[in-house]
Parts: C-alpha cells; structure tokens; sequence
C-alpha cells in the first residue's frame, strides 16, 4: 500500500525535526531546553512557515523566550538553509500553542465532572 506523503508534508515534518535540534543546540538561552516543536505548517509556495512550539516554564520565562525566538529566526533560516534543497527558504513565523494547555484544563473539567455523585433517577 502506497503513503500518500506530500512534498510539503515531508518538508514540514523535516523543518520540525531540524528546528527542534538547532533550538536545543544554537539557542542562547539557559531554558532552551524546554521548548518543544509541536507543528510546522508551510504553505503551498513554501514562502513563509508556522512554528507552533510549548515551553514548560513560568509565564515570565515563555514571554523571554519568545522574544528570544523573534530574534534568531534569521539565524535560524540561515542555517536550515544550509540542509534544505528549496528555491527558497521559508520565512519563520513562532506561534505559542495551547492547545496542550486547553487539554489539561479539559481533562481538569472532566475529573471533577465524573468525581461528583450521580443524581438519582427520576424513574
């Protein structure tokens, strides 16, 4: 059975893997460690990519890191530049995701839903 696997899926699934290294590896930062790549979504002309990322830390150090972020996205380009084989190199745009946040607040939700006691019914 053959994988329906798109250029841009492979190129975003790449993106991620290097971002996440350089990230670990390039980052001046003592916490960037913590950041982990969630998703990259490129679009059609590969011109410009979103980078979802999570940082597990205070609120004060996710603001520093993203500022942090803005400033080594040139960087960043450079040097993914350096393993692509793209006309052109996507323009980096950093997004917070909370989406894994939400989740926690959902499944916070549904623990104290299922902990309550149950009506009894009215039959």
């Amino acid at each position: 059975m053959a994988k329906n696997f798109t250029r841009s899926d492979r190129i975003q699934q790449q993106l991620q893997r290097d971002i996440a290294e350089l990230i670990r590896a390039e980052l001046d930062h003592p916490k960037a460690s913590l950041i982990t790549i969630t998703d990259v979504e490129v679009t059609r002309d590969y011109s410009h990519a979103k980078i979802f990322y999570t940082f597990l830390g205070t609120a004060e150090d996710a603001a520093a890191i993203a500022e942090k972020l803005e400033a080594a996205k040139g960087f960043l380009r450079s040097q993914l530049a350096r393993g692509f084989k793209l006309f052109k190199m996507p323009e980096l745009h950093f997004h917070y995701d909370h989406s894994i946040e939400r989740g926690m607040q959902l499944d916070s939700l549904i623990a104290q839903a299922s902990s309550l006691p149950k009506a009894p019914d009215d039959n």
